[in-house]
């Protein structure tokens, strides 16, 4: 393991900038802006609303708009890690300056410009997103605005509370603003590990990953001087995450969860004390089952995911979790506030990696890590939607769910049952757009039960899904539509009743509800 960095001496925001040659390039974020024009492509740092720029991108937005009363068409394309801050994403999405958004957004402006028609989006597997942009499927990066937490005397760059696709963004654009985020904790430096060893076909190498806690890479972020065109100071804090305490169907599903883990300990399938390296999605689901691991027999867990949330804080308080891998922090503003009090201590239990490895399929593969991933729906054979309401208005995107679910050595997904109280179904006949096809599906999980469709045909997988998953309000009528399905001449391997599949959606749409009378 590489000797971490001392943290910085200074705190002051002056201070966080060491080297002489990038004090030279320090300016207001109004004379940074101007350094972007009509039709860029502009890449930012940020992942689950960590390391968003704080200063530039609302400067940018109020320079579009100003823009659009004269009468110019000024719009940008906007790439990212995940999602952003919603604070940035909806004043550049009101302003009407994306033109065309990547990989990944989760704000309701923005999803509604989508929708609509306004804005382009294209939806991509988290671990993809470096290699296209190296490929040049998304055009070239004009400007990268990425935040850091300071820069060192000999210029390296001392990465944020998320590392995201900043990588790639300071290694691809044409030029580059730093904004230098004070507020950061000078202790988070030696957090990080930026790995250089990555590379196109056919010049792969493997990547030399085998735990959780291995670090293959360096501590710092670096960049060519001569492509960074301002420097930007701020101290300003990241946006919290709204955190609501787990109510009673987060927590049976997570009980569920555990359960299950219990089941395959015992049959030899899961190592007894410690399971395999764990990944989980974004929420109070994810949250709540994590707080279900703390209720049982394991300690010294491991994590290697996407972030790191409040849950996750308290697994590493209490000796649950030993060691977390991720690429963001993705904390309420109370988790934030621990994160930074006690952030010496925290900076030995984790590590933050840049998303093509921290999604990366061959250390996911190579780790066997237990996927647990939400869904808006699923269907009596297994496949699963996670992005699309009523098969055609886009929720958030795939993010990273499908990195991990087609490579993990155990894929769940997790939802509520219904949802609209009750007027919507999660478990239908079929889903109108797949993400994660039932090959990539092993057990679905509502607070009614878990259904574990491993090793089994997709006529067995119905009768499991529907009486383990479904609300008892749905269960007769799914049972009678598979039922009637099998009945049909000819059936198949996977039958379907072709004038009934959608009909769970189209009665939601007519009546409101998807429930008959």
């Amino acid at each position: 393991m590489p000797t971490l960095p001392a943290p910085l001496l200074r705190s002051t925001v002056a201070n966080r900038v060491r080297s002489q040659v990038f004090r030279n390039k320090i300016v207001s974020a109004q004379e940074a802006v101007e350094w972007i024009r009509p039709g860029d492509t502009v890449a930012i740092s940020g992942f689950a609303s960590a390391g968003t720029p704080k200063a530039v991108m609302p400067v940018l937005a109020e320079r579009i708009r100003r823009a659009r009363v004269e009468g110019e068409d000024f719009t940008v394309g906007l790439l990212t890690g995940a999602s952003v801050s919603a604070e940035v994403e909806r004043e550049l999405a009101e302003a009407d300056g994306i033109a065309l958004r990547m990989p990944y957004q989760a704000e309701a402006t923005a999803r509604g410009r989508i929708n609509d028609g306004r804005m382009d989006y294209v939806d991509v597997h988290l671990s993809h997103v470096a290699q296209q942009v190296w490929q040049g499927f998304h055009g070239g990066v004009d400007v990268a605005v990425v935040e850091v937490a300071g820069i060192t005397e000999s210029g390296d760059l001392i990465p944020a509370t998320s590392v995201g696709n900043s990588k790639t963004w300071l290694d691809v654009a044409d030029r580059v603003v730093l904004e230098v985020n004070s507020w950061i904790p000078e202790a988070l430096a030696g957090t990080h590990d930026i790995y250089y060893g990555t590379a196109l076909p056919p010049h792969r190498t493997p990547i030399l990953l085998t735990a959780p806690e291995d670090r293959i890479g360096q501590p710092y972020l670096r960049i060519d001087p001569a492509r960074v065109v301002a420097v930007v100071e701020t101290h300003a804090p990241d946006s919290a995450v709204a955190l609501t305490a787990p109510d009673a169907t987060s927590e049976a599903i997570a009980a569920h969860v555990v359960d299950f883990f219990g089941h395959e300990v015992r049959a030899g399938r899961l190592p007894a004390d410690t399971l395999l390296p764990l990944q989980s999605g974004i929420g109070n689901v994810a949250n709540a089952v994590l707080a279900g691991l703390s209720k049982g027999p394991y300690r010294g867990l491991t994590c290697f995911s996407e972030v790191i949330q409040d849950g996750m804080l308290q697994l590493i308080d209490d000796g649950t979790v030993r060691f977390a891998s991720a690429t963001a922090f993705a904390l309420s503003e109370a988790g934030r506030e621990k994160l930074v009090d006690n952030i010496d201590y925290y900076r030995e239990h984790i590590v933050l990696r840049s998303q093509e490895i921290s999604n990366h399929p061959e250390i996911v593969r190579r780790l066997g890590i237990i996927a647990m991933n939400g869904m808006l729906e699923a269907d009596i054979y297994g496949n699963v939607n996670s992005t699309h309401v009523m098969g055609t208005r886009i929720m958030n995107g795939i993010g990273g769910s499908g990195d991990f679910a087609r490579n993990g050595n155990l894929s769940l997904f997790l939802s509520p049952s219904t949802a609209r109280d009750g007027a919507i179904s999660s478990i239908v006949p079929m889903v109108p757009h797949v993400d994660h096809t039932e090959h990539d599906v092993q057990v679905l999980v509502t607070e009614q039960g878990l259904a574990d469709l491993r090793g089994l045909s997709p006529r067995r997988r119905s009768r499991v899904v529907i009486d383990r998953c479904a609300h008892p309000d749905y269960r007769a009528r799914l049972l009678d539509y598979v039922e009637r399905a099998e009945a049909v001449e000819n059936a198949g391997q996977t039958p379907h009743l072709l004038g009934e599949a959608f009909g769970f959606h189209r009665r939601y749409q007519e009546t409101g509800t998807m429930r008959t009378p």
